[in-house]
C-alpha cells in the first residue's frame, strides 16, 4: 500500500519535513516515490506548500494519507473533513476570499429615526484613599554552620575472631 507521508529534514531542533508518496514498508525517512510538497512548522506563520495535482493524483489512484498529512491537506482545502477529495479549484484560500466577496444583502425596510435619549449627570469621583505605610522587614536570621568533628578514627588494624 502506498501512504503521502511526511519524512523529517532539517537540523536538530528545527524540523522541517517533506510531504512524501512512499510504500508503507519503506522507513520513515527511507526511500519514497515522490516528493509532493514541504511542512515548515518552526516558522511563523506554518509554511506548508503542497502540489495540489499531485496530491489529488495519487488520493484517486489509493494512496491513503497519514493523520498528519491528511491534517495539511484539509488545510489546503485538496481534503473534505470526511476525507474526501474536494472539488478542483476550491482550496481554503478560495473558498474564503468568495466569502469575502460575496455581495451583502440590503435591507429594503424603511428607516425610522429613535427618540433622543437623554445622558445622565457626571457622577462625582470620591477623595483618594489613604495608603499604609510600609511593612517593615525583619533582619535576616544567621544560619549557624554545621559542628565539625575532632574526633580523629583510629588507624590500628581490628582482629576478628575465626
Amino acid at each position: 500500500m502506498v501512504r503521502i507521508r511526511l519524512r523529517r529534514t532539517g537540523a536538530k531542533n528545527n524540523p522541517a519535513y517533506r510531504i512524501v508518496v512512499a510504500d508503507v514498508r519503506a522507513p520513515r525517512d527511507g526511500d519514497f516515490i515522490e516528493i509532493i510538497g514541504h511542512y515548515l512548522p518552526t516558522r511563523q506563520p506554518h509554511v506548508v506548500e503542497i502540489n495540489e495535482e499531485k496530491a489529488r493524483e495519487w488520493i484517486r489512484k489509493g494512496a491513503q494519507p497519514s493523520d498528519t498529512a491528511a491534517s495539511l491537506l484539509r488545510q489546503k482545502g485538496i481534503l473534505t473533513t470526511e476525507g474526501k477529495l474536494s472539488q478542483p479549484g476550491t482550496s481554503a484560500e478560495t473558498a474564503a476570499s468568495m466569502a469575502v466577496a460575496a455581495p451583502v444583502p440590503v435591507a429594503s425596510a424603511p428607516v425610522v429615526a429613535a427618540e433622543p435619549v437623554a445622558v445622565a449627570e457626571p457622577v462625582a469621583v470620591a477623595e483618594p484613599v489613604a495608603v499604609a505605610e510600609p511593612v517593615a522587614v525583619a533582619e535576616p536570621v544567621a544560619v549557624a554552620e554545621p559542628a565539625t568533628s575532632t574526633e580523629v578514627a583510629s588507624t590500628e588494624p581490628v582482629e576478628t575472631a575465626v
